[in-house]
């Protein structure tokens, strides 16, 4: 078998060890390994580094196994060609499975090319990325809170969720914030009211009628306060989100650049001409459904360099928005999707949700002919592949989103449309139907 790279390593990956097989090729076209076990705290990964230098090796490979390979791949990717590799990729036969197999293993596909690196984006983006997924993990623990906030109401006898939309909104906020320090006149906590609320003061007084116990009163003092908590926690994060995507969008010359290790980074806030990153962020919010908060999390996700996915299909194969391939004996069986990339995936569902109640746009319009026939899942799936599409589009050439309309599918062949649709209601009128057009031609 043809020979690729002459000077490989292997790695299998566990929590406390690493197993590591350096693998050449000599002058004389003999095949040399040799294999050791190191641990996986720094200073052992370090002499794992001079091990690899000893034999000069150009490509390392490393199983995608959980989280354990981050440390792996954070002190070898200087110096080597790291690949991470699917797991299900490289399986051996069942029944010879070792540690210094599967790294041996490992050594010899990469030796002879027959393996598939998967995409690690640079050290900003991913610096970037884990800023974007603790951004969403704190909302969605907020979120939780609100339902634990609603549910203690509820067995409280207070029924202001059935009232007001929102009861994190400013009027419902500061009823709950008097209901904590033990005040329960309804008549008081429904004066709270502002703007358009106040026009339900009486519904009001009869949702804040309850009982409401000293032990629940001390919950809900405890749930307002780890909420205004995690509100300050979320600013603070994109607040660096921010500052991060300034540094990643400054020439790596540039003065701010320069003082990103030790002096003081210029604020976002300051007048300057649009950079890359930031004018990423600003072209994806143009698409419908797509505010500045996911442009950043898809960003962060896939990079703005589209030059690593060939086409829009291999991105969308790549995240799991694409329709998957089964097909046996001229048979197509179940096309559901891959699992792709998760955080993407379900923040492009979530766009999904929003774009298709944008009035007058091509999604909206999309959405309802897929749904009647696919189903709404289906449609709504249909609806994340599409914009991830026009995502690839507009970040491989720069031009922000042009919405298609909501005509468009009326709009397609419509002279075709219009000579069936003739040809329909001549048969069933048996008349000669003209069709006059606005400005008086037939």
């Amino acid at each position: 078998m043809r020979i690729t790279y002459k000077q490989v390593a292997g790695i299998d990956v566990h929590k406390k060890t690493v197993v590591a097989t350096r693998m050449r090729v000599t002058e004389e076209q003999r095949l040399e390994w040799e294999t050791e076990t190191f641990g996986t705290t720094t200073p052992d990964l370090l002499q794992l580094h001079a091990w690899l230098q000893e034999w000069s090796c150009s490509h390392v490979a490393l199983e995608s196994t959980g989280d354990y390979w981050k440390p792996v791949y954070n002190l070898l990717e200087e110096d080597f060609e790291v690949w991470v590799v699917n797991a299900q990729h490289v399986k051996r036969v069942p029944g010879r499975k070792t540690d210094a197999t599967d790294s041996e293993w490992l050594a010899e596909l990469l030796l002879h090319g027959l393996l598939k690196a998967s995409f690690i984006p640079p050290k900003p983006q991913r610096a970037l990325r884990e800023l974007t997924r603790y951004r969403t993990r704190l909302i969605q623990e907020r979120s939780r809170t609100v339902n634990r906030v609603q549910k203690l109401l509820e067995g409280a006898n207070i029924k202001l969720a059935s009232v007001v939309t929102d009861i994190q909104g400013v009027s419902a906020r500061a009823m709950l914030a008097e209901l904590a320090e033990g005040h329960t006149d309804a008549a008081a906590l429904a004066e709270l009211a502002r703007g358009r609320l106040r026009n339900k003061i009486p519904e009001l007084e009869q949702a804040l009628t309850g009982r409401v116990e000293p032990h629940q009163r001390f919950l809900l003092s405890q749930q307002l306060a780890h909420i205004d908590f995690l509100d300050e926690r979320v600013a603070a994060i994109e607040a660096e989100i921010e500052r991060q995507l300034w540094t990643m969008s400054e020439p790596p010359d540039s003065p701010a650049a320069a003082e990103e290790e030790g002096g003081e980074v210029r604020s976002p806030a300051q007048e300057r001409p649009p950079a890359q990153w930031q004018a990423a962020v600003n072209l994806l919010d143009t698409v419908p459904g797509i505010n500045r908060e996911a442009a950043q999390i898809i960003l962060a996700e896939m990079g703005i360099d589209m030059a690593q996915f060939p086409t829009a299909g291999h991105l969308c194969r790549w995240a799991g928005v694409a329709p998957g391939n089964h097909e046996s004996g001229g048979k197509r069986y179940s096309g559901r999707t891959t699992k792709g990339n998760r955080t993407l995936k379900s923040t492009l569902v979530q766009c999904a949700y929003a774009a298709i109640r944008t009035k007058g746009s091509f999604f909206k319009a999309r959405y309802h002919r897929l749904a009647a026939r696919r189903g709404k899942k289906r449609a709504i799936m249909a609806i994340a592949h599409s914009m991830l599409k026009a995502i690839w589009h507009i970040l491989s050439t720069g031009e922000v989103y042009h919405d298609l309309g909501a005509d468009y599918y009326n709009q397609r062949n419509r002279d075709a449309k219009v000579a069936y649709h003739t040809r329909q209601l001549e048969k069933l009128t048996g008349a000669t139907v003209q069709i006059a057009l606005s400005g008086g031609a037939a």
